[in-house]
């Protein structure tokens, strides 16, 4: 291992061959990280009980040409947890201090679900780091008081069975009809999530229920900005994402499918991306 100082913050920085990725310790709480490829950054942020395996697929051609920066959010994936909630803000500030570390001045996001909302609120603090702005199966808008009232249900609902909790999400996730196509990535997916500590899933719940409506930072973004969704989107309908885009003068890309465009869509979306 090699001891590194960051701001007044003691580092441990090593290669860790078992999941091939860094790790960078941030206020004593291991933040995994993948770093490929040569060129322009493009940092790729992952959803809600998913980690950054989910663009495993997407990087080796992503990286022909970028430099691809994938991390695993607090909470999520090999990431430890910093606090009872993981506000989008916290996270925004673990990939602005990564990024310093790195020596990476500017970058591109693109963020899947809960991943657009911790990019907003790093487009909110940070907006001179960043040069593109994509957001994937995401929404700018805050929750409404019946999504509050319905993160506050899924905290206790995990708090008393985790995998009852995962289970029922990815039915909200994929479409009823794309269940038996996609059953082996549902299962990957299904197994991952229940890795990750209850208490992560329930700091991010709380955390997704608390953030603000960032539509006007969207909006007043200078830089390249799409929204991609899904015609069949149960969590981010097409209505809201055709309403938002019109809003904020961003180009949409509609795909056929569901929440998950990362899978079920994953050659238009690698088109899209390079």
């Amino acid at each position: 291992m090699l001891p590194l100082s960051f701001l007044g913050m003691k580092l441990l920085i090593y290669i860790c061959p078992e999941y091939r990725k860094m790790i960078y310790h941030y206020n004593e709480t291991p933040i995994f990280y993948s770093i490929s490829g040569k060129g322009p950054v493009l940092v790729l942020l992952h959803g809600f009980l998913e980690s950054s395996t989910m663009w495993s697929k997407l990087i080796p051609s992503l990286s022909l040409n970028k430099t691809v920066l994938t991390i695993d959010l607090p909470g999520h994936g090999k990431s430890g947890c910093l606090a009872t909630t993981h506000t989008m803000e916290m996270m925004a500030e673990v990939l602005y201090a990564l990024l310093n570390h790195l020596q990476i001045e500017r970058a591109s996001l693109i963020g899947h679900s809960m991943g657009g909302y911790v990019g907003l609120a790093f487009l909110e603090s940070y907006g001179q780091k960043v040069e593109g702005f994509t957001l994937l199966n995401a929404t700018t808008r805050e929750d409404t008081l019946e999504q509050k009232r319905n993160r506050d249900r899924a905290a206790r609902i995990v708090s008393e069975n985790k995998e009852v909790f995962i289970g029922n999400m990815m039915n909200l996730l994929f479409t009823e009809s794309l269940h038996r196509n996609y059953a082996s990535e549902i299962a990957k997916l299904k197994k991952e999530a229940m890795g990750f500590s209850t208490k992560g899933i329930v700091a991010t719940i709380l955390g997704m229920k608390h953030r603000p409506d960032r539509t006007k930072v969207f909006r007043n973004f200078k830089g390249e900005k799409l929204m991609i969704c899904g015609d069949k989107d149960l969590v981010v309908p097409i209505s809201a994402s055709k309403t938002i885009a019109a809003s904020t003068n961003s180009k949409l890309t509609i795909l056929k499918g569901g929440h998950m465009s990362w899978i079920e869509n994953s050659a238009e979306l690698l088109n899209l991306c390079t």
